[in-house]
């Protein structure tokens, strides 16, 4: 490596740590002093919430790495750029993508390892976190909230190869609306649907109410005549607790198990929520790749600035162009969700139009 990148790499990597580290910081003084008066109360113990915040780490790095990444470049570069160093780089005879080339591969570096960090630990961390927040908060204003806690497009995988899908699930009166139950054979073949109006437990049991049994054969066509009942007692081992405690999180699922998960929930025919799952699924694959795409957008910025307070011009230009980022890629998700685009169009259309964008201007740089 030469000189200059070594010079340009520890400058632009030493400003991404610090600031990984200060908006890490920052996060964990102000949650504690949101929360200390709970933290009190409840007399939460230490190690606790040391793990707490340790297990919050990867989480937070996957929410600043983009921004750290963008404010790094901008700061870097616009500082060469105020001092001459630029112009004394392309004097001796350096393009833009010799000078830029070892940040270029640095963001390729950080995309992988946030790539790898949202996959792989990001979906635990969310699980430990989750966990260590209830052990906190086990006074009795968080047992009044678990009571009346209502869990909205409920699905889970239950004994007996049932997949459950509810719409509704209200924890207070034990009570389930939109029910639709799908029972597998070992080759993973639908051979029963069970589709409910409402299920309530009652004396250990469930009763569902406007309740349709459908068998099926091998060809996954209907046989016999649907069964119906106005309210029946299920064979159905799962309790309540089972419900809240197994409830699929797509959020706590790496890439492999929300593939087998949108598989598996599409046979129950809950569209709108498969094409949901497609959106975040697809999202979980590009997100981490925008700190390499925003680090592309940072160059030419940096090397149009010229404004003596490089340091605020540098933060100022992170937020307005990070800022715009994040609309552009809100609106095109919501209309990926909305259904009018595929969803691996719909997540890619941000990173396409800033990826051609900065090309375009680092092209056409003087």
């Amino acid at each position: 490596m030469r000189i200059l990148d070594r010079y340009v790499f520890k400058s632009v990597l030493h400003i991404f740590i610090s600031c990984i580290f200060v908006f890490i910081f920052l996060y964990v003084v102000i949650d504690l002093l949101t929360n200390l008066e709970d933290i009190i109360r409840f007399h939460v113990a230490f190690e606790t919430l040391v793990r707490y915040y340790f297990w919050f780490i990867p989480i937070m790095f996957i929410q600043v790495a983009p921004f750290a990444s963008l404010l790094a470049t901008l700061y870097t570069f616009g500082k060469l750029n105020h001092e001459n160093e630029i112009i004394a780089m392309r004097s001796s005879g350096l393009s833009v993508t010799q000078i830029t080339r070892t940040v270029i591969v640095l963001g390729a570096l950080i995309s992988l390892f946030a790539f790898w960090t949202s996959d792989r630990v990001v979906p635990q961390a969310l699980l430990t976190t989750q966990k260590l927040r209830d052990q906190m908060w086990e006074g009795a204003k968080n047992k009044k909230n678990k009571k009346t806690e209502v869990i909205i497009n409920l699905s889970m995988y239950g004994l007996k190869n049932r997949l459950y899908f509810i719409n509704k699930f209200t924890t207070a009166d034990n009570t389930m609306e939109g029910i639709t139950i799908l029972e597998q054979d070992r080759y993973q073949n639908i051979i029963k649907k069970i589709v409910a109006n409402k299920g309530v437990f009652i004396d250990g049991a469930w009763t569902f109410y406007q309740c349709i049994t459908y068998n099926f054969d091998a060809n996954g066509q209907v046989i016999n005549e649907p069964q119906y009942y106005e309210d029946e007692i299920m064979d159905i081992p799962e309790t309540p607790q089972d419900f809240i405690n197994q409830r699929q999180r797509a959020e706590n699922m790496n890439l492999t198990q929300m593939q087998d998960y949108m598989r598996k929930l599409s046979r129950s025919g809950a569209n709108s929520v498969v094409k949901k799952l497609k959106v975040m699924f697809y999202q979980r694959i590009a997100s981490p790749f925008t700190n390499f795409i925003i680090i592309l957008l940072g160059i030419p910025f940096s090397m149009m600035m010229h404004k003596r307070a490089t340091g605020l011009s540098s933060i100022g230009l992170s937020i307005m162009v990070g800022f715009l980022y994040y609309i552009v890629d809100a609106i095109f998700v919501a209309v990926g969700t909305g259904g009018a685009l595929l969803p691996s169009i719909a997540v890619s259309a941000s990173h396409i139009i800033a990826f051609s964008y900065a090309t375009f201007l680092i092209c056409h740089l003087p």
